[in-house]
């Protein structure tokens, strides 16, 4: 009974032991993920911890985004984003590539956010739109000029999104690439500010 109990004390420290590399690995890998020597983009970003912040006084005539340096294959990622008065057009890029250095444009798949786009997959430089979010659903629960939740999960071929919890995207892509950067977008067309915040990345195993 003894040796029992050991065994079973072993087991339960281990397992304790365990779970906690565990955690500090995953938490790592977050904190990581947002350092601003990871990332390069032109003057309109910001990064302040968990949070990026990009803005635009006036057109800057193409689309423009901030780049990471590492590229990624499966991951989930969570935030929360708003544009500022419900104005202008934004996006989350995975998988991507940079095709121009001096202006940081992308091509790719973006994960969209805007008027009428929330939650769509589009292929930006990419053969356009690849899969268009039912934007009725979205706007029942879509809050226009507030932060909004935004939840990304990449595996494989298969891409989920939704946003605030409603299923924009779930569907498996034949062209989407195996790995590539991620990239936070602004979009031409005038002055505009997006925040994105509360960032959660978690790399996932192939």
């Amino acid at each position: 009974m003894r040796i029992h109990r050991w065994v079973i004390g072993c087991l339960l420290l281990v397992s304790a032991l365990g779970y906690s590399a565990f955690s500090l690995v995953a938490e790592d890998k977050k904190s990581d993920f947002l350092k601003p020597d990871q990332w390069e983009g032109l003057k309109y970003w910001n990064v302040e911890g968990n949070t990026v912040i990009g803005k635009t006084e006036v057109d800057p005539k193409h689309n423009t985004f901030l780049c990471s340096k590492k590229q990624y294959k499966n991951f989930e990622m969570k935030f929360e984003v708003q544009l500022k008065n419900g104005g202008g057009n934004s996006g989350i890029q995975i998988r991507s590539k940079v095709v121009d250095k001096a202006k940081f444009v992308v091509a790719g798949p973006q994960c969209d956010i805007g008027k009428g786009y929330w939650g769509s997959l589009y292929g930006e430089r990419f053969g356009g739109m690849m899969k268009q979010a039912d934007a009725k659903k979205i706007n029942e629960k879509l809050k226009e000029k507030e932060f909004n939740t935004y939840y990304i999960k990449a595996v494989g071929k298969h891409v989920t999104i939704k946003v605030n919890d409603v299923v924009a995207v779930d569907d498996t892509f034949e062209k989407m690439p195996e790995s590539g950067i991620i990239a936070f977008q602004l979009h031409q067309g005038g002055p505009m500010e997006v925040t994105f915040r509360n960032i959660e990345f978690t790399e996932l195993p192939d």
